[in-house]
């Protein structure tokens, strides 16, 4: 055993050879990975045992391990179904088998809110139990499209936050929105709006056209007919959506899942088509790393990393797969017993069945060249620029910095971050230009610039340049965006922090894509298209993209700010009050105290608060 396995050999020992689940932590005592196994000793020694091969993943893991606890259970599917309770309950990081690459869109429905909002997200981070997930979505136009009909046709909240602090927006006058910002709909009849919406991405329009079909009958028969028109209207903008969306396959009486998957030596594609009352309603696209495990392994981890997620209602009473499955028969059960009804997992023999897997990996295969090509292309890229920056290996990490503002005003900066070629979203971040000299009329990109980058490499200070290589987001290549002015005030910032060399520093020009390097007046030799210089456009566009959106935000921020909104404590129910009584806030400022004290909830400090807010010299 290895010298971090020593220290675990007697817990190993102690750990018997029945059906449960095992626990793994680091030092500080966060569970790394929540596992299975039908015999639980067997299981936990073979990822110490010397020679063993494992995934880089697992691999890392391993070395992180600093205690095991285990939990025994009677059956392999009693297990089954704890992993499951305990990887949705705790998360751990190494039970991610999927990459979260943001690649594929899912929808989330936060449940957990008494007004749930509905949006499309990249990231599958649950905040609270009760909110859902729907996909990931292999076609993010189709979901866009489907999304925007859902919220035309049903009156849902159109916007994250209240427009207005005292009344609804246009969209509830023109019965977009029930008037979620101002209660004007209880929160249990807004669920029951959500919950039909709910089941058009489950899958389960047939049975929301009944219902609704049911609900237009009763409320025609008691001469509601206004209703009744608009559930009219409702059932046909969902029949309109599955005309086109919607591949009509040979049996029709059946609802199933099917899954397959094609792979090469680095990337595993899988396919996952969920079929509705012989429909094709949803078409789920999953990647992982070929070395996490065999094609048997990975498909069976998908579907339980899959149905964890989704409610009993969506799971099929059959499920298709492309390979026999390790552990059919656990997976067979906890899925009946979730459910409750049985639900029957094969391999397809008779040629419709057969036929529809192959159809589900023939998509896989598509789907795998098409991840080939962008790699292809994301290598071909980082290997020129390494060779116009003459780098001795190709760039790792690559860091894109724009600015942006409208003549000064919310001056902000954008940092975004490729890995391998690749965006890494979750590295990106936003900087709120700080220089006093920076104000409306007046501003200076040159002097921002340095002020990012000096607050960014900070850190970076008094390390010497094997401690800076060793560093976990070091950067081999920033860009900057702009010219030879640009990328001079940074440099000249970057020298007196010591930090050139070795941070390798160059700027992109935006009309010829011209590529400077400090220290020289001529641009490099290079053409526009040619993969190093495209790939630095990408860069580029999404520094320049990330900065745009900040900045938009920050002005939308200001324009939405009230003057009474720096009134110290004085809430958004006061103001809401206020505003009823006296209609605008010139009338309060007019107000004298005692007129002010005639509001409901002023009392006479609060009064003298706001009365000094606006009359400080008195």
């Amino acid at each position: 055993m290895s010298s971090i396995s020593q220290i675990l050999e007697h817990q190993v020992t102690i750990i018997p050879n029945e059906p449960g689940v095992y626990l793994m932590q680091d030092a500080q005592g966060d569970i790394l990975y929540i596992g299975k196994s039908k015999r639980l000793r067997s299981r936990v020694r073979s990822y110490f045992q010397p020679g063993q091969v494992h995934s880089p993943r697992i691999t890392l893991m391993v070395q992180q391990v600093a205690d095991i606890e285990f939990i025994v259970t009677d059956t392999e599917a009693e297990a089954l179904a704890l992993e499951a309770n305990l990887i949705k309950q705790h998360q751990p990081y190494f039970n991610v088998l999927l990459k979260d690459d943001k690649k594929y869109p899912y929808v989330c429905i936060t449940w957990s809110e008494d007004y749930p909002r509905i949006f499309i997200t990249r990231k599958r981070r649950l905040k609270h139990p009760r909110d859902r997930y729907y996909g990931p979505y292999v076609d993010t136009h189709l979901l866009r499209q489907t999304l925007r009909l859902v919220k035309r046709v049903f009156p849902l909240r159109q916007r994250p936050r209240p427009l207005f602090k005292d009344r609804p927006c246009l969209n509830y006058d023109i019965g977009r929105c029930p008037g979620v910002c101002q209660g004007l709909i209880s929160p249990e009849n807004y669920h029951k709006i959500v919950e039909k919406v709910a089941m058009i991405f489950q899958g389960r329009t047939e049975e929301l056209l009944q219902k609704l079909s049911g609900q237009m009958e009763l409320a025609a028969s008691q001469l509601r007919f206004e209703q009744a028109g608009q559930i009219r209207d409702q059932i046909k903008a969902i029949q309109g959506l599955g005309i086109e969306q919607k591949v009509t396959l040979p049996d029709d009486t059946v609802s199933r899942d099917a899954i397959a998957l094609a792979a090469d030596e680095t990337y595993t594609c899988i396919q996952f088509f969920q079929i509705r009352a012989g429909r094709l309603v949803g078409r789920l696209g999953f990647v992982a790393d070929t070395v996490s495990g065999t094609p048997e392994g990975i498909l069976q981890r998908v579907l339980e990393e899959h149905y964890l997620q989704v409610d009993p209602i969506e799971i099929p009473k059959e499920i298709l797969v492309q390979y026999l499955l390790p552990e059919i028969d656990i997976l067979s059960n906890w899925l009946g017993e979730k459910k409750g009804k049985k639900v029957t997992i094969t391999v397809p023999q008779k040629q419709q069945k057969a036929e529809l897997i192959r159809l589900v990996e023939r998509n896989a295969g598509y789907e795998l060249e098409n991840i080939k090509r962008h790699a292809q292309k994301n290598l071909l890229g980082l290997e020129d620029l390494a060779q116009l920056l003459e780098l001795e290996t190709i760039p790792h990490r690559i860091e894109g910095y724009d600015i942006s503002h409208i003549q000064g005003s919310n001056p902000v900066a954008s940092q975004v971050v490729f890995i391998d070629g690749v965006p890494a979203k979750q590295c990106y971040r936003h900087y709120k230009i700080r220089n006093p000299e920076i104000t409306i009329g007046h501003s200076d990109d040159f002097a921002s610039l340095a002020e990012v980058l000096s607050r960014r490499f900070r850190s970076y200070q008094n390390k010497s340049e094997t401690e800076l290589l060793n560093l976990e987001d070091y950067p081999n290549v920033i860009m900057i965006d702009g010219g030879k002015g640009q990328l001079s005030s940074v440099v000249k910032i970057l020298e007196t922090m010591n930090l050139i060399p070795p941070l390798q520093v160059i700027s992109l020009a935006k009309k010829r894509e011209d590529i400077f390097l400090p220290g020289q007046s001529q641009p490099l030799d290079t053409h526009p298209e040619q993969p190093g210089v495209q790939l630095l456009r990408r860069v580029r566009d999404e520094a320049h993209r990330f900065a745009v959106t900040f900045h938009r935000q920050q002005r939308l921020t200001k324009s939405r700010h009230s003057r009474l909104d720096d009134i110290p404590g004085l809430g958004f129910q006061r103001q809401k009050q206020l505003l009823a009584h006296f209609h605008s806030i010139d009338y309060i400022r007019e107000a004298s105290i005692e007129k002010l004290q005639e509001v409901s909830g002023i009392g006479e400090a609060l009064a003298t608060e706001i009365y000094r807010y606006f009359h400080p010299n008195n």
